[in-house]
């Protein structure tokens, strides 16, 4: 008797993997380009999943440390400081969350007429996202000298013209928490921006000493 070919059971084909029953050709299609990963049924870019990967990093450690994650008195002072002593309207201790979060704020009086600003704001907005992905301060004298700064959400919302920020570092693990950082309406002049990061620096530093305190 002539051994013939079996036709494979339905059920059997539906336990065979699905590059199997993919033509040749279109097997590529199931493997993400070199420069994606796969999260789950989502495919996202490298640089992305880095993100997410720090971001969850940067959360569970924030938990761990007992970090202050809303309007904090001790660090309010801290975002008075920065604007007092730069001279500028806006101080912030700004915590990275799933928001950019100002557990310290300094608005301007008020009656000055200048935007009240809020305690959240998103992770794409503003410069210290700029801040926290580079891990060193960033001095905008003058947002708009710079084509790569000068168009940003704050720059239209708020009216911002000068921007000097500093990250907040988890040495023992270089996870950056955030940022402390000070912005004006008013350009500075390039000369004086070495003197007004270093403001910022020192007052970044005290943070860090306070939160490891706590």
């Amino acid at each position: 008797m002539t051994n013939q070919p079996r036709t494979p059971h339905p059920a059997a084909l539906d336990r065979r993997t699905p590059d199997r029953l993919l033509p040749h050709a279109d097997r590529h299609l199931l493997v993400p380009p070199p420069d994606t990963v796969r999260l789950g049924q989502e495919t996202v870019s490298a640089a992305r999943a880095q993100e997410l990967a720090e971001q969850q990093a940067r959360m569970e450690l924030i938990q761990h440390l007992g970090m202050p994650t809303g309007a904090h008195a001790f660090m309010d002072q801290f975002a008075d400081h920065l604007a007092e002593a730069t001279g500028m309207l806006y101080g912030f201790v700004n915590i990275f969350l799933d928001q950019q979060t100002f557990v310290g704020l300094h608005n301007p009086p008020m009656e000055s007429g200048h935007l009240i600003l809020g305690r959240t704001m998103s992770l794409e907005h503003g410069w210290c996202p700029a801040v926290v992905k580079r891990k060193t301060g960033l001095p905008l004298f003058d947002v708009h000298a710079s084509p790569r700064f000068s168009g940003n959400f704050v720059v239209d919302a708020v009216g911002i013209r000068s921007y000097f920020g500093a990250p907040l570092i988890h040495q023992q693990t270089g996870i950056v928490l955030g940022t402390v950082c000070t912005i004006d309406p008013e350009a500075r002049p390039q000369s004086d921006a070495r003197r007004l990061l270093s403001i910022v620096k020192s007052t970044g530093t005290e943070v860090m000493h306070a939160l490891r305190a706590a």
